[in-house]
């Protein structure tokens, strides 16, 4: 089989993956009927190799790439959401005769500081006392039925939270585990420190390597919608330092008033109302408004880090660029749909679910991930496509691979991992000033095992365009 180091010049039926690629496939059994990959140079008129790229294939969080484009070039780099706080009540000496209601707009990523911000806002207007209930206006999103057990039996990870139009700190809490200075005990807390979650008991601080030390706390979560306990009874090694583990708990409706309670009672406010949902009245009176950082800030948390959650976010604030909320699914399907057409981006095997690569119906070929970045390279948004990229062996999902390579900094990169795939999508960039595009699904049950076949896929690429020998 001819290999890729000797030339990446583009070839009428080019096909043919570099040897030392097939071999780590075989080596750990995954066919090459269950590989697709594309390599292109950019500016070339051809692929340097096409391998099974146009078969339908899951894309694990690759995905991203295609919801994140549509982003920067749809609602622009510089797009901000916002998160309004309403009084829908008069307000005489400082106390809210009324209800106090949060309308969200979608914001992926309102962290504990902004909400905080957000309360200070409030409370800079003088409101101090709050006589009614917490109203929460979700309506810019539509309602469904989410389960976050439904994708891996796993309800209580992060990344399996749903979305939501008002959704606070990713529903989650950060268990922080420390071991004193002695080194005899181990101290547990819990960030944000929510009235409605209770902490039981500490792990014995014991002697040894840090292994699996979730495994060794003994933990068990008591998660109900408005209310939750967290038990630690087993063992922390004090060798692991300190260490934290997110848990996604309560429902959203509660969660939100446990962080308000918490923060509004810190700044010096009075409340004792409940929480609900509900629109708000046209007669409400609008207060304070959170602004989050600009989109390109959250195209680089979405694509370095691989973060499902704000891609589904995303990927549905997509759907109000065409039309009126709530935005559903299939509204920002559509919308992709018709940006790749406007482009005439022609991708008849695409599927689109969520647009966060986090399911298993999402597909699309390896010849159309390319096509994609071959045109976001030569997009008025080219530069905060790519600087959201992992960096090989420096940020993101890439930062322990290719530590070793010459190519660390040289390649831009979104991985993707699900139970049975492993994929990588990105550019290329050689010192000689070529770039290419090179994407790699894999599908198959030992797809865990192809991680090693995809770096040296990339490493062949950087290798041949630099005029190198390939590893």
């Amino acid at each position: 089989m001819v290999g890729l180091a000797a030339d990446l010049t583009p070839a009428e039926g080019a096909g043919a993956l570099p040897p030392e690629v097939v071999g780590a496939l075989r080596e750990e059994r995954i066919p090459l009927s269950a590989v697709g990959v594309y390599v292109q140079e950019v500016g070339a008129p051809r692929a340097a190799i096409s391998w099974r790229s146009t078969h339908a294939m899951n894309p694990a969080s690759t995905m991203k790439l295609v919801t994140t484009f549509a982003a920067l070039e749809l609602l622009g780099p510089d797009y901000r959401w916002r998160t309004e706080a309403y009084a829908d009540g008069a307000i005489v000496d400082g106390a809210l005769h009324g209800n106090l209601i949060l309308k969200g707009y979608g914001d992926p990523k309102i962290t504990i500081e902004q909400f905080q911000a957000l309360i200070a806002s409030i409370r800079a207007t003088g409101l101090q006392t709050i006589s009614g209930d917490l109203v929460l206006d979700r309506s810019y999103f539509a309602a469904s039925r989410y389960d976050p057990a439904a994708f891996d039996a796993q309800p209580l990870k992060p990344y399996n939270v749903g979305p939501d139009a008002l959704l606070v700190n990713f529903k989650s809490v950060r268990f922080v585990f420390a071991p004193n200075a002695t080194g005899d005990q181990v101290a547990v807390r819990a960030e944000p420190p929510l009235g409605n979650v209770a902490l039981r008991g500490a792990p014995r601080a014991v002697a040894g390597d840090c292994g699996d030390w979730r495994d060794a706390l003994a933990a068990s979560f008591a998660n109900r919608t408005d209310r939750a306990e967290a038990t630690f009874g087993g063992r922390y090694p004090v060798a692991c330092g300190e260490r934290d583990w997110y848990v996604a708990l309560l429902d959203q409706a509660h969660y939100t008033l446990a962080m308000f309670q918490r923060y509004w009672s810190d700044a010096g406010g009075s409340f004792s109302g409940g929480v609900r949902n509900a629109r708000t009245p046209p007669a409400a009176k609008l207060i304070a408004t959170l602004q989050s950082p600009p989109l390109y800030d959250a195209v680089r948390d979405i694509n370095k880090l691989s973060n499902n959650v704000m891609a589904r976010q995303l990927f549905l604030t997509l759907a109000t660029t065409e039309y009126p909320p709530p935005a559903t699914l299939p509204r920002a399907a559509a919308v992709v749909r018709r940006w790749l057409a406007s482009r005439k981006l022609a991708f008849p095997e695409l599927v689109l679910d969520n647009g966060s690569g986090l399911s298993r119906r999402e597909r699309i070929s390896a010849q159309s991930m390319a096509r994609l970045l071959l045109a976001a390279d030569v997009s008025k948004v080219r530069s905060d496509y790519v600087s959201s990229l992992a960096v090989a062996a420096t940020d993101g999902t890439v930062r322990k691979r290719f530590v070793d390579e010459n190519l660390a900094d040289q390649a831009f990169l979104k991985t993707g991992t699900l139970e049975g795939v492993r994929a990588i999508a990105g550019f290329v960039l050689a010192p000689t000033g070529r770039r290419f595009v090179v994407v790699c699904f894999v599908n198959h049950g030992n797809a865990a095992q192809a991680q090693h076949a995809l770096d040296l896929l990339v490493e062949s690429v950087y290798a041949a365009a630099s005029g190198s020998p390939a590893r």
